[in-house]
């Protein structure tokens, strides 16, 4: 069988899974009466909500008499680790480019990362038919990336493709009235362009896992490329780590991908991409091969961890009331299982304590594992987000990242000052048509809490984006805290109106009448950098002289909703976010007002002594 194994690669949000979406429907991966579901591939609740992918996935299209494999990557910084690994399993790329937004700063990685591997490219301009756009000049910007990137001479006169992926349209022509209905185009240029698999079918089995997959049944399942020969189930063959050990094993389970579906198969040929399962510690990078000829391949690179954050057992004085898993045993559990799949996630339980230190990519990394958490029925509390410190040749080091900020000119200044005391260094600013583009290299733990930050500075027309750049010495100066204080309850029981509305002047509330509070709970922002003891539950005193629903006439504010991601950037390195499968409230560590006033009171004196 002819066969073609193919990536498409893009920044965020520029239209990879709706691509996907119309390659399947146009190649008749859809029965005639089955009802084609937008963004297909995104088949995690998190990733149709959030309009992300979030781990990679595989399909396979026949289109005339060539099986297409293609892998859907994710096109976020944080899962950028699985984009890597990926360039290793296939032979060709779709590099898809937002018609009006052109290049941006995850093309440029997904490109080298491409161009490092020998991976060529086929340009699909998309969105051709969105206002304003301008394909020619997305292929000017595309084309000086590749100059930009050192890209082979021979690469430089790359096929293009120009396609409206939502409208299921496509054709050679950058004009948007040439788009016709239909994919064709797109096929006939990857199986003109793109290389079939280099591999040898007389050879002895070999395969390299690029993606990791887990299942209870069968545990690990490693997903990759055969490079040669082939393999049936219940064949011995010999998993070879990295470190050079080999452990011989019997295949157990063998999938390919037909259409949208992964389907079990009693035998892979060469070339194809499958997944194989019956050896629990198989992992990113081993070689599987046949036992008479132990040849490993080169080893791939894993991205490490930047960011981690403690993980615990909830401790205030609502736990258990939500969830249906809040011991530490099964919270350790389902840690162990998500590193199973997840190559770039570490967890560590610190001795004599119910808490985890997780390491990740990035806050949405860590943030994509809570949520999931959370609906699954975990209760749980976490501590701010920080950046891990490596010791690089005897210096301290932390991780920097590129950013590229899109804002209306206006709110240029006030962007300036705000990353100027988060350590930024400006590298370049580009003005055109009332809107300005500034790019940075800042310290990773600079953007800690500055998205939200950014949308308040910008009212949400700023557009940001940021990738790891590397490890460099650390910045001298505190950056990342919050500067203003919080309202801490000091009572517990539900918030009324009638508190709400003598507390609401000392700053902005994060709760609304009838919620649950406790000691120690955060329950709004104080205007000034101190936090504020505030009592939210006491009732208005009944006399015979004012009426007892006087309540019923309070007006107050409407309180500042509080995202996830919100909360997680919003604490200080002295608070906790309590998740539950209902809710999620930002608290104190110390919880008694008393005891936190005192640890406050010498942490101060500390820092006195210390100038």
């Amino acid at each position: 069988m002819k066969m073609r194994n193919i990536a498409i690669i893009a920044h965020v949000d520029h239209g990879k899974t709706t691509l996907v979406n119309a390659l399947l429907a146009n190649s008749g991966a859809f029965r005639a009466n089955e009802e084609i579901v937008d963004r297909v591939m995104d088949s995690n609740p998190q990733e149709r909500e959030r309009g992300i992918t979030i781990l990679a996935k595989t399909t396979s299209i026949m289109y005339k008499d060539t099986k297409i494999n293609i892998v859907d990557t994710p096109g976020h910084a944080d899962f950028g680790g699985e984009v890597e690994r990926i360039m290793h399993m296939v032979d060709g790329c779709l590099l898809l480019v937002d018609a009006f937004e052109g290049t941006m700063p995850q093309t440029r990685f997904v490109l080298k990362n491409a161009l490092e591997n020998h991976i060529k490219p086929i340009v699909v301009i998309n969105k051709i038919d969105r206002p304003n756009a301008d394909p020619k000049k997305a292929v000017d910007e595309v084309l000086d990336l590749f100059i930009e990137l050192g890209a082979p001479d021979d690469l430089l006169e790359f096929p293009v493709v120009y396609t409206s992926a939502l409208n299921g349209t496509s054709s050679y022509s950058s004009e948007p009235e040439t788009q016709k209905k239909g994919m064709d185009p797109v096929f006939e240029t990857i199986l003109k362009e793109i290389p079939e698999p280099i591999c040898d079918p007389s050879a002895p089995f070999q395969m390299q896992p690029a993606l990791l997959d887990y299942n209870e049944f069968v545990g690990r399942i490693g997903v990759g490329t055969v490079r040669g020969g082939s393999v049936k189930v219940g064949e011995t063959v010999t998993d070879v780590r990295i470190d050079g050990s080999t452990k011989d094993f019997k295949v157990m389970k063998l999938y390919t991908f037909q259409g949208l579906k992964r389907v079990e198969v009693d035998h892979i040929e060469t070339g194809d991409i499958c997944a194989i399962a019956g050896y629990p510690d198989l992992n990113v990078g081993d070689t599987i091969c046949s036992p008479t000829s132990i040849r490993p391949l080169p080893p791939l690179r894993i991205d490490e961890p930047t960011l981690q954050m403690e993980f615990g057992t909830n401790s205030s004085p609502l736990r258990g009331q939500d969830g249906k898993f809040v011991t530490a045993r099964v919270i350790e559990d389902r840690l162990y299982q998500e590193v199973q799949r997840d190559v770039s996630l570490r967890y560590k339980r610190i001795p004599n304590t119910e808490t985890w230190t997780v390491s990740g990519r990035g806050e949405l990394h860590l943030s994509v594992l809570i949520e999931t958490m959370r609906r699954e029925g975990y209760e749980l509390e976490v501590s701010k987000p920080h950046v891990i410190i490596k010791e690089i040749d005897g210096v301290k080091c932390e991780p920097y990242e590129d950013l590229q900020i899109d804002v209306p000119s206006e709110y240029v200044g006030d962007i300036m000052d705000t990353l100027g005391n988060r350590g930024g260094q400006m590298s370049d600013m580009i003005e055109n048509n009332g809107q300005t583009r500034l790019i940075y290299v800042i310290p990773s733990r600079g953007l800690l809490g500055f998205v939200n930050n950014f949308l308040t500075l910008t009212k949400g027309y700023g557009i940001i984006n940021h990738t790891f750049r590397e490890y460099r010495p650390v910045y001298g100066h505190a950056v990342g805290e919050r500067p203003l204080g919080v309202l801490v309850s000091v009572d517990k029981g539900p918030a009324t109106p009638y508190s709400i509305e003598k507390v609401e002047e000392h700053g902005t509330m994060f709760i609304s009448p009838g919620t649950i509070c406790y000691e120690g709970m955060i329950v709004g922002e104080h205007r000034y950098p101190v936090d504020l003891a505030v009592n939210v539950t006491a009732a208005k005193p009944q006399t015979n002289v004012r009426s007892s629903t006087k309540d019923q006439t309070v007006v107050l504010k409407s309180p500042r909703k509080m995202t996830l991601e919100a909360c997680l950037d919003y604490i200080n390195s002295d608070e906790l976010v309590e998740i539950t499968p209902t809710a999620f409230r930002m608290r104190k560590k110390i919880l008694s007002t008393p005891e936190r006033k005192k640890f406050d009171a010498k942490r101060k004196a500390e820092a006195e002594n210390n100038k």
